[in-house]
């Protein structure tokens, strides 16, 4: 029975961990924005068929 406290102490501490790793990095990393410009193809072939790209 001590092994398996030991167990889940080791698996409650891990969870700990990336808890607190993704609260960090939710509240103290800022993304950077930028804008995306992306071409969009008027022409799609019909469902099935290869994209042709130039």
């Amino acid at each position: 029975m001590p092994s398996l406290f030991r167990f889940l102490t080791v698996i409650a501490i891990l969870a700990g961990l990336v808890y607190a790793a993704m609260y960090s990095l939710a509240e103290f990393v800022t993304p950077k924005q930028t804008e995306i410009s992306d071409r969009v193809p008027l022409d799609l072939p019909p469902p099935g068929q290869p994209v042709k790209t130039p």
